[in-house]
């Protein structure tokens, strides 16, 4: 019974530490675990209107750091238990028998995880002596795992609402209408930056699929509610025949490097 509990409590641990690599370590940044409790999250959120507003996302990801925690909990109180009381020495005034065995080891597993070390339960079987240290590691591990990825998630959500209000900004000076007397080379350089706008929070989402969970209070910052503006350039004439004012304004400045850029990159700007 001992070792199928032991295999039990690694089982667990093992599936706990998968689930975190995967969702900060991995580049796809897509655990599992995680996804499920990110996922339930946004549904009750759903089916309570949404009443969360903006706090649901971190509201999520603080219930995937409680269930990676509840994991390594529960994963190294099965390791423990097998041994209680008889593989630990305890201090005055502590009786075992007062105490279930599940509750001491659950007890000795959250002192040993948060690196408290009260010192009331000190193992005293060689193998237990082994492992608790590595506990005490992977609660540092996971204390450090959740601070990083707090911070590693705002950084994209402020490229996206960025990309988010300078299309705001673009739509509001009717960017897209001037297209076709827009100057070539501003033309090109306004898509190449907002090409690479996009490229760059495409990744974001795609390395932090936790950003979709965010949701903006303030719709101007709502990257869903200003990228349609995105697809207005490719409703200008001059863009749809590839010639147009825009071109034949680049040829009758004799600015080749412009007129050439125009016919080139223009058209790969049809979104």
């Amino acid at each position: 019974m001992g070792v199928v509990m032991t295999l039990a409590g690694i089982v667990v641990i093992g599936v706990g530490l998968h689930d975190m690599f995967h969702t900060l370590l991995h580049p796809t940044g897509q655990g599992r675990l995680s996804r499920m409790v990110l996922t339930g999250m946004w549904k009750v959120s759903k089916a309570t209107g949404h009443r969360l507003g903006s706090t649901v996302g971190p509201l999520a990801m603080v219930a995937v750091i409680l269930v990676w925690v509840l994991l390594q909990l529960l994963g190294w109180a099965l390791i423990y238990l097998p041994h209680v009381p008889k593989g630990f020495m305890y201090s005055s005034g502590v009786d075992p028998s007062d105490y279930p065995d599940a509750l001491e080891a659950v007890y000795l597993s959250a002192v040993t995880l948060s690196t408290l070390g009260y010192g009331d339960m000190v193992a005293t079987d060689l193998w237990v002596r082994t492992a608790s240290p590595l506990q005490a590691l992977t609660g540092f591990a996971l204390l450090t795992a959740a601070l990083t990825w707090f911070t590693q998630i705002y950084p994209p959500l402020s490229r996206r609402r960025a990309l988010a209000l300078e299309l705001k900004g673009l739509a509001d000076s009717d960017w897209a209408g001037s297209v076709d007397d827009a100057d070539p080379a501003v033309l090109t350089r306004v898509l190449d930056t907002l090409a690479a706008e996009v490229v760059t929070v495409g990744i974001d989402f795609a390395q932090h699929t936790e950003g979709f969970y965010f949701q903006e209070r303030d719709p101007d910052l709502a990257l869903a509610r200003q990228l349609p503006y995105a697809l207005r350039p490719r409703r200008g004439p001059g863009i749809l025949r590839g010639g147009g004012s825009t071109q034949r304004a680049a040829a009758g400045t004799g600015d080749r490097p412009a007129q050439l850029r125009a016919r080139r990159q223009l058209p790969a700007y049809r979104w």
